[in-house]
């Protein structure tokens, strides 16, 4: 027999019990009612993948909505929207070369029981940490990192073109947090989940992941011996071919774009016109190669060989391969580009730009960094110059100003 208002507090009590039982704790009333939602009924596919109860309890503790930063970055990716020329100049120029130099010589003793162990040049190595996280400096900007669990629930709920992506790389996050390998402090990477020095997505990261230091753990995250063998694992199972080129930039013949895609032997695309810049000869010229024309008739044209690919199964972009292929190259002694890129007009490259400081700084106008970076210090000295060469003081870098001071 029911007292009146009994049922009421009933069905009270089943709530309160229900809420207390979830895995995460009840929202504040400005959290998202739906993200809640969602990662409670995740658990049981989690857990059907061996998560722990307490480990989804701890990764998912304090995470109350989605991240918004991550869905604004999701819609901006600079290797698939940004031009070839732009993605490359930005990551391929003197100063990057020369930073890559200086910790190819701190961590040379690592680097070269890297390169006896998997087969992959350092270069290559150095080059691929340069592109990813700027050799750790993603590190001292903490408000760009994400929460790796919260991001990836973040696509699975609220992206529907990455929500099978983002599952999988949940589950994958949350067994390297049940596994030790980190800790929930240090579980930060990219809007997708990319994580560590050498930015790996959780499930590469447990298919590739090494431990070089020995201690027991594969911390990409602040171990560099770990993070840089964990990157040439990768591109040594994937099939790198050690001592080997990733392509050749080549001189087009005219008509040459009716070939873009196609695979040929190297002798087979020397007999239909195509050369390298300077008359280099070609070498292994019974390797395939596939032409690729990211410029189109009007920029440098590349053969590209396997080691190319291979490079695209870290990030399945062509600009991305061919960012770090030139950096390796550049890195290893090799000099860059012969074509030009067919840039806006009145754009300078970013060694254009340090052409200028350096020339400034020898004629004791600029003191600060070699960087191809025109701030306020690189646009004084400009003024400077141009005020004592009778051009007009504007302070800003142009062809013409970059001939002058070559004179």
């Amino acid at each position: 027999m029911y007292k009146p208002g009994g049922r009421r507090t009933i069905v009270a009590l089943v709530f309160l019990l229900f809420a207390t039982a979830l895995l995460i704790d009840a929202p504040p009333a400005a959290a998202d009612a739906g993200f809640r939602k969602w990662i409670n009924d995740f658990y049981p596919v989690a857990a059907k993948a061996g998560i722990k109860k307490s480990t989804y309890k701890k990764a998912f503790s304090g995470v109350r909505s989605p991240d918004p930063k991550v869905l604004e970055k999701a819609r901006f990716q600079p290797e698939f929207r940004e031009s070839t020329w732009s993605y490359v100049d930005t990551r391929v120029h003197g100063s990057i070369v020369e930073v890559a130099q200086k910790m190819g010589k701190r961590y040379a003793r690592v680097l070269s029981q890297i390169e006896r162990r998997f087969g992959v040049e350092r270069s290559v190595i150095l080059a691929i940490w340069s592109v990813e996280s700027s050799f750790g400096d993603v590190f001292n900007y903490p408000d760009r990192l994400h929460y790796v669990p919260r991001a990836l629930a973040t696509l699975a709920y609220a992206d529907k073109r990455r929500s099978k992506f983002a599952r999988k790389q949940l589950i994958a996050a949350l067994k390297i947090l049940q596994a030790g390998n980190v800790t929930k402090k240090e579980l930060r990477g990219s809007w997708a989940g990319a994580m560590g020095h050498t930015q790996f997505i959780p499930t590469s990261y447990r298919a590739f992941a090494i431990d070089m230091d020995g201690d027991g753990r594969r911390d990409i995250w602040k171990s560099i011996p770990d993070a840089l063998a964990t990157a040439a694992n990768l591109l040594h199972k994937n099939g790198w071919k050690t001592g080997r080129t990733w392509g050749y930039e080549v001189k087009a013949p005219r008509n040459a774009s009716r070939y873009v895609g196609k695979s040929k032997t190297i002798a087979q695309w020397s007999k239909l016109g195509f050369k390298r810049p300077g008359g280099r000869a070609f070498t292994r010229n019974g390797d395939k190669a596939v032409l690729k024309m990211p410029a189109g008739n009007k920029g440098p044209a590349f053969l590209m060989l396997r080691n190319f690919f291979i490079l695209k199964t870290y990030n399945n972009s062509d600009s991305y391969a061919l960012a770090v292929g030139l950096l390796a190259d550049r890195i290893a002694g090799y000099s860059g580009l012969k074509q030009s890129w067919p840039k806006p007009k009145g754009v300078l490259s970013m060694d254009e730009r340090r052409e200028i400081q350096i020339h400034l700084k020898s004629r004791g106008l600029y003191s600060g960094k070699i960087d191809g970076n025109i701030g306020s210090g690189s646009q004084l000295a400009i003024r400077t110059y141009q005020s004592r060469s009778g051009l007009t003081p504007d302070g800003v870098p142009t062809h013409k100003l970059l001939k002058t001071l070559r004179r």
